[in-house]
């Protein structure tokens, strides 16, 4: 129904961005990188957005370039998986990463990365699978396991789940080896303490 917002950043807050378009403000929800993203106050942004009608509200979620809105699309058609949830699991990895690990049906990924319960990630692998496959996604992939191990090392270090997957999500994905994006999430979560 609304495809997409164009307009000014009038508030930018930690689940949301109101957009002012045409005199008209719209509350649309986004992930944690995407609002990250976003300009601040007075800047020009375009969002592709999804219109998710409830009984009790309408609300809008926006993202940046296509292939987010798409893949958040279709991760929100998995029964069980609603809009907060879709967001969720975007948050922590990039699309293409997220495209690879359904399409491998590496459900220790899904559950290690982003969070989520192992339920819900097999019920995500056997919903999406085959789609991620008629879509062309390779689903062997050497950056799931290094992203995986290098989850794994920050834990053991004795970093929080949280802490490090936000670590690693600000790492450039160039960075592919384990040890490279270890180092790199040390950095910055050292000069966060």
């Amino acid at each position: 129904m609304i495809n997409f917002v164009e307009g000014k950043v009038e508030f930018k807050g930690e689940k949301f961005v109101a957009v002012s378009v045409g005199g008209v403000g719209y509350k649309v929800f986004s992930t944690s990188e995407t609002l990250k993203k976003i300009p601040e106050k007075r800047g020009e942004v375009k969002l592709w957005t999804h219109l998710y009608v409830r009984e009790d509200a309408l609300e809008l979620y926006g993202f940046l370039n296509f292939a987010e809105l798409d893949l958040f699309e279709t991760l929100i058609h998995v029964p069980g998986i609603g809009p907060k949830g879709g967001l969720g699991i975007m948050s922590i990895a990039a699309v293409d990463t997220l495209k690879k690990a359904i399409a491998s049906g590496d459900t220790s990924y899904l559950t290690r990365v982003s969070g989520i319960g192992r339920k819900t990630a097999e019920k995500i692998v056997l919903e999406l699978k085959d789609k991620m496959a008629s879509r062309g996604v390779v689903s062997e992939s050497p950056e799931l396991k290094e992203e995986a191990d290098a989850l794994d090392a920050l834990v053991a270090l004795g970093y929080s789940q949280r802490e490090a997957r936000e670590a690693l999500g600000e790492i450039p994905r160039e960075i592919t080896d384990a040890k490279s994006r270890v180092r790199e999430a040390l950095r910055k979560l050292g000069r966060r303490r």
